[in-house]
């Protein structure tokens, strides 16, 4: 399932892996060899964010998305 949380990948040094992190749910994160994998990986790890928080009745939040700013 593809989830439209925005998602920041970036390089770690400290653990020499790609990080994929959403910052929209808290702790929510995933790595990879690759941006790809990290990626893939924090799709898998989304999924299993939200149904931990309905299991145990936490709020899941609505993707924000972004929004186009026309001048």
């Amino acid at each position: 399932m593809m989830h439209k949380y925005e998602i920041i990948i970036y390089w770690s040094d400290d653990d020499q892996v790609f990080v994929a992190e959403v910052p929209e749910l808290p702790g929510c994160a995933a790595h990879g060899d690759t941006p790809d994998t990290a990626l893939a990986s924090c799709g898998e790890a989304v999924a299993l964010w939200i149904d931990t928080a309905k299991d145990t009745g936490r709020p899941v939040l609505v993707p924000k998305g972004r929004r186009l700013r026309l001048a």
